[in-house]
């Protein structure tokens, strides 16, 4: 993973991330009562924006937060991220917690002032490997709470998944509940089932993906099936195609699951369309201003 990029945003001033402090009483810290986000930024634009920012503030208002920001400052405010970093392809990681309170209490202070945080990383090119021959996953019990919906940053079940995912030598670990299909510990799972293009419903156990309803937008702009439900493992295991999607990655074909072949265990022609049409997205938005009303 590349370091950081140097500048980053606390409450209100730019600084040098090597200086960012907070409190050690900051409920982010000690409870993980915090949401976070991650922009992707291709040619120095924000990627997706109005839909990252809209999931922001869903997952501020599931948590009793109110916006710090309203959202021409937020855009504003990544705008000057991007330029002070150099500007070029890199991830925004913006983060907002309940805020640092005199003491360790377990109930909410609705006084306490937000603590805001963002920092930027550069973004690398999907790996030529990874298109010639894909990428290898493993399966897991999903151990998190019953509220993925919200994008907290209470994610240490997620961590230990992906950890046994990259110890084993895979990419991601798809997770599993009662025989239904989740999501990635970090991303979100497309199957493709005959020429559908299939996802499982949103609800509390699936985080909403914003690469992932682009991913379903542009396929049924092109004309693929699309198909809205329940998945079980068995659909998942016989998967002609497994697809994942990431806000910073793109889209990406799984050829290996659990050690056996993902269809002809080589990236198929479902991904390889995606991943052009995903393309060819980014490259007609490049150049156009973005808002974060979208």
């Amino acid at each position: 993973m590349a370091a950081a990029l140097p500048i980053a945003w606390l409450d209100g001033s730019f600084l040098p991330l090597a200086e960012a402090r907070i409190s050690p009483l900051d409920r982010g810290f000690l409870f993980g009562d915090a949401v976070y986000e991650v922009i992707p930024v291709y040619r120095g634009r924000p990627f997706l924006c109005a839909e990252h920012l809209a999931r922001l503030e869903r997952s501020l208002a599931e948590v009793r937060m109110r916006p710090p920001l309203a959202r021409r400052a937020w855009q504003d405010l990544l705008a000057e991220m991007v330029v002070r970093n150099g500007g070029g392809d890199m991830s925004l990681y913006l983060q907002v917690s309940r805020g640092a309170d005199r003491g360790r209490d377990h109930s909410l202070n609705p006084a306490l002032a937000p603590t805001v945080f963002l920092m930027a990383a550069p973004l690398a090119p999907l790996d030529p490997a990874v298109r010639a021959a894909g990428v290898a996953a493993i399966t897991l019990p999903d151990q998190r709470w019953r509220r993925c919906d919200i994008k907290s940053t209470a994610l240490l079940a997620n961590v230990l998944a992906k950890s046994v995912a990259t110890e084993g030598g895979a990419t991601e670990a798809i997770l599993l509940s009662d025989g239904w299909l989740r999501e990635g510990a970090s991303s979100s799972v497309l199957v493709v089932d005959g020429g559908t293009l299939c996802a499982p419903p949103y609800g509390p156990e699936i985080l909403p993906g914003t690469t992932r309803d682009l991913a379903l937008r542009l396929a049924a702009r092109d004309g693929t099936a699309i198909r809205i439900a329940p998945l079980g493992e068995q659909q998942l295991r016989q998967a002609d195609e497994i697809v994942l999607a990431y806000a910073t990655r793109g889209v990406l074909p799984v050829t290996r699951l659990d050690g056996a072949a993902v269809g002809t265990g080589r990236p198929g022609p479902a991904w390889r369309r995606l991943d052009e049409l995903f393309a060819a997205y980014r490259r007609d938005v490049e150049g156009t201003p973005f808002t974060a009303d979208g």
